[in-house]
């Protein structure tokens, strides 16, 4: 079974940075795509960013400019580098892997932003 597991969450103040590793269980060259998602209390869950096994990236418009993802193939392991942070970026933050039609799922790592 396949376990995704991320870190590096916590409370940051506004302007400030956060980087989230998603460590995974197994070789992340399996995975045609990795990806960042998000979900705040009351919304739906949202896509952050992603990062295919080419390494293209593709990111939401809210988070362009602010935003990295990268993956390190030898740590079996993606990354999000959040700089600027603001309010709406309070979420739980969940790391998304796979190739179809298996796609995995971290439990989540909570990231709060304060003013």
């Amino acid at each position: 079974q396949v376990q995704l597991v991320e870190s590096g969450g916590g409370l940051v103040q506004a302007g400030g940075s956060l980087r989230l590793s998603c460590a995974a269980s197994t070789s992340i060259f399996r995975f045609i795509f990795m990806g960042w998602y998000r979900q705040a209390p009351g919304k739906q869950r949202e896509l952050v960013a992603t990062i295919i096994s080419t390494g293209s990236t593709n990111y939401a418009d809210s988070v362009k400019g602010r935003f990295t993802i990268s993956r390190d193939n030898a740590k079996n392991t993606v990354y999000l580098q959040m700089n600027s942070l603001k309010l709406e970026d309070t979420a739980v933050y969940y790391c998304r892997a796979g190739s179809l039609p298996l796609i995995y799922w971290g439990q989540g790592t909570q990231v709060t932003v304060s003013s």
